[in-house]
């Protein structure tokens, strides 16, 4: 009987706290980023050399021909956190 009355008593469990998502942009969940860079604006000198490349081929050499500036611009991404599928 005195169980259930200091159960009334005593305070509510606090609830779990929520999983907040992984945000790269956040310099608190990812130290790899600490400006808080946006995807669209990190690594800009593979991106540009990126993007260049893929402007001078013809898209069906394109692929072949820029694949090291792509593997270069992913690995850039990834060493500031970025998850790349």
């Amino acid at each position: 009987m005195f169980e259930r009355i200091t159960a009334l008593w005593s305070p509510a469990p606090a609830p779990p706290p929520a999983k907040v998502p992984y945000d790269p942009t956040d310099p608190k969940q990812n130290p790899l980023n600490p400006q808080g860079l946006k995807p669209c604006c990190a690594c800009p000198q593979t991106k540009s050399a990126r993007d260049d490349c893929f402007l001078k081929f013809d898209s069906s050499e394109a692929d072949e021909k820029c694949k090291a500036l792509v593997q270069g611009h992913l690995a850039c991404m990834q060493s500031l956190g970025f998850k790349i599928y």
